[in-house]
């Protein structure tokens, strides 16, 4: 986990003390240091913070390859490295990195080795033998890249607030972050600040200043898997068995154990020493602690529990939106933190999660209603979902259009242009008429931001670097291919083609049988409407009186009637107001 920035421009390397300001802003990403580098054109200037993980001796970035001038900076971990030089013909040394490989990858075959590259990235890439300052991100958008344009010049760093810090970025409140909770696409918060799309390539002419996209992989258009379940079983279980190990790091590291299906599946493939879990004392609901516990007993690794209390909020939400840069819709935000924070103080650099498979394998309830309709869901035993179920509710005899019934079960708010609405349908309308390829496209489309950018984010802060092994490129198009009833063929039970891989990897049934899914979603919501009511309101009361108008709906949002126990407004605006105040310290400074 590392960060970068950088400018490019025909008079780039006057601005050098500008690029050192702006890695240094983001220190925290790599603490085994920070530097910044012109290219010899003088061009670009790139900087990198560097956190050393594959080779704990290895020289910080940028990185140069002298015969062809190419300056590298790098953030992430490309898995298949090792595999890749072998194929391209590249020789690395002992102390050289997936970073070396990725640079004289791009002096050799240039844009075009993204292609072959598979694991979690931002990279940055000026090539003087074009003149061109190149951008991209991995896959699925695990690694964040921001950039924008000015006076000629193009600035990109891993953090929003970099690029604040660069130059004036009014505040911009996104109609999505009232209806959804998050920006969406590639917008920020930030007039003129672009977030770089997944699987995206960016290139800027130097000279020129023209700037060009492409997307360089897809979901899209794939050939369904057309055999058995058997042999589907058959192959996702190899595809697991072979692709979850590699992202297991050389060093020690931790997991996040919630309990659940997809972490316990994580620990049993990769044998962590340590496992963190959350739990909330008189949250039994929230407590998967005794399923972690027996699951880092079978392993044997040492569960470390994380109890987070209603005052520990308030102590931490300052640093907690300073880290996210802006506020984004994840249920697990808190809990997220807290227990990063204690992995940190346990001085392990890696921290592993299990991300992607209530994505891709539909395990999430808003999945099951559209696939198999309220009735049926709540028939199945899922009562508690009862007030999201209510969402669906229709004249009787009309049928709901599957991207009307998605983004009912994902609105949070106000959608009166229904933006939300067409950005579900138009990725939904890319998966053939496989409504499960849909239904993740849509999830792809909205809330998987949040939940990358959030893993991300809160594990840099404390200088860690997060792994999702389900996100490896051929787990994921995997996944993505089977038909619908090998991924849920009861409406209470996605994700089944995992659950009997676990079955067959020896987990406790109380795991791979189990029908509701916690992760570590956290109290955070009803404590705002109890212990911490009163503390709530004035931190919202005191941000609306300094807030500009297009900032204020999203705050007023927090001090209206809970809307029951899926409401998560009144946090929202709390973590907008501690945002904006974060945002008026930092102007004042």
């Amino acid at each position: 986990m590392c960060g970068i920035a950088g400018l490019a421009g025909a008079d780039a390397a006057r601005h050098k003390s500008t690029v050192g300001a702006m890695g240094a802003s983001q220190a925290h990403r790599g603490p085994d240091g920070t530097k910044h580098a012109a290219a010899m054109d003088g061009r670009a200037v790139l900087a990198m913070n560097t956190l050393l993980i594959v080779d704990p001796k290895a020289t910080p970035g940028p990185y140069l390859d002298r015969e062809s001038g190419v300056l590298l900076a790098f953030n992430g971990e490309t898995y298949n490295y090792r595999a890749q030089a072998a194929a391209w013909g590249i020789e690395l040394g002992e102390r050289d990195t997936d970073a070396h490989l990725i640079l004289r990858a791009w002096a050799k075959i240039g844009p075009s080795c993204l292609d072959g590259l598979d694991g979690m990235f931002a990279i940055a890439v000026y090539d003087p033998r074009v003149g061109k300052l190149f951008l991209a991100r991995d896959r699925l958008g695990e690694k964040p890249l921001y950039w924008r344009l000015d006076g000629g010049r193009l600035a990109f760093a891993s953090e929003v607030t970099t690029l604040t810090g660069y130059g004036p970025a009014p505040l911009v409140l996104r109609p999505e972050m009232l209806a959804i909770e998050t920006p969406t696409g590639v917008d920020t918060p930030f007039q003129g600040i672009q977030l770089l799309a997944p699987a995206t390539l960016l290139s800027f002419d130097v000279v020129t200043g023209s700037l060009t996209q492409h997307t360089y992989w897809g979901l899209e258009n794939r050939q369904p898997f057309t055999g058995t379940y058997s042999e589907a079983l058959a192959a996702f279980s190899v595809v697991l068995a072979e692709q979850v190990p590699l992202r297991a790091p050389a060093c020690d590291f931790a997991l996040l154990l919630s309990g659940g299906l997809d972490s316990s599946v994580l620990a049993y493939l990769l044998r962590p020493p340590v496992c963190v879990t959350v739990r909330y004392p008189g949250q039994d609901r929230l407590d998967e602690s005794k399923i972690a516990t027996r699951i880092a007993a079978d392993i044997g690794a040492e569960l470390v529990v994380v109890e987070p209390e209603p005052f520990d909020f308030p102590k931490v939400l300052g640093h907690m939106m300073s880290a996210l840069d802006y506020p984004m819709g994840n249920a697990s935000t808190f809990s997220e933190y807290m227990a990063y924070r204690r992995i940190a103080a346990l001085g392990v650099r890696v921290v592993v999660g299990g991300l992607g498979p209530d994505e891709f394998l539909m395990g999430y309830v808003r999945h099951s209603l559209v696939l198999f309709g309220a009735d049926a869901v709540l028939a199945a035993g899922m009562d508690a979902y009862r007030p999201l179920a209510a969402k669906l509710m229709h004249t009787a005899g009309e049928d709901l259009d599957p991207a009307d019934a998605v983004t009912r079960l994902v609105l949070r708010g106000p959608d009166p242009e229904g933006r939300i609405r067409d950005l579900i349908a138009a990725a939904m309308g890319k998966a053939g008429g496989d409504l499960a390829c849909a239904l993740t496209l849509a999830d792809l489309a909205t809330a998987w931001r949040p939940l990358v950018m959030t893993s991300d984010k809160l594990a840099s802060a404390f200088a860690l670097e997060r792994r999702s092994p389900y996100l490896a490129r051929e787990l994921v198009e995997l996944s993505y291919r089977l038909p619908a009833e090998h991924k849920i063929a009861h409406p209470a039970e996605g994700k089944r083609i995992l659950r009997d891989a676990a079955k067959a990897l020896g987990l406790p049934r109380e795991v791979w049988a189990s029908r509701d899914k916690l992760g570590f979603a956290s109290p955070v919501p009803s404590w705002l409407n109890s212990q911490l009511a009163t503390w709530a309101s004035a931190q919202i009361h005191t941000a609306l009186a300094e807030a500009p108008a297009s900032l204020r709906p999203l705050l007023e949002g927090g001090l209206t009637k809970p809307g029951g126990r899926f409401d998560r407004t009144r946090m929202q605006a709390l973590m907008a107001a501690a945002w904006f105040h974060g945002q008026t310290v930092r102007a004042a400074a």
